[in-house]
């Protein structure tokens, strides 16, 4: 697993490439705010309900939470799944927030 910056990922967004971003938290949380990308709560992941991101499987994957604890553990459980590049944002929503709100 690797990790990706807040400031990377803005850029990225900010030159409109085609990112695949995943959201790992929960509803309510997702609800306040969120930078898009497909939702699929940890507790899904973590019981490998994946379905609506398999054809992600080789392609760069960017997993973002509140604070970058439960996309990391995402990125594991997905790299298991044969997930190949699985990239975990760093700070997750706490440090874009700091720098883009």
């Amino acid at each position: 697993m690797q990790n990706i910056t807040a400031e990377e990922l803005k850029q990225r967004i900010d030159n409109g490439e085609e990112l695949y971003i995943l959201d790992v938290r929960e509803p309510h949380e997702r609800a306040e705010f969120n930078i898009g990308g497909t939702h699929i709560p940890l507790g899904q992941v973590q019981q490998m309900q994946v379905d609506e991101i398999e054809e992600w499987k080789d392609k760069e994957m960017i997993v973002y939470c509140r604070s970058g604890n439960r996309s990391g553990q995402a990125c594991m459980l997905l790299e298991t799944m044969g997930f190949t590049n699985v990239k975990n944002l760093a700070g997750g929503m706490l440090k874009w927030t700091e720098l883009y709100k």
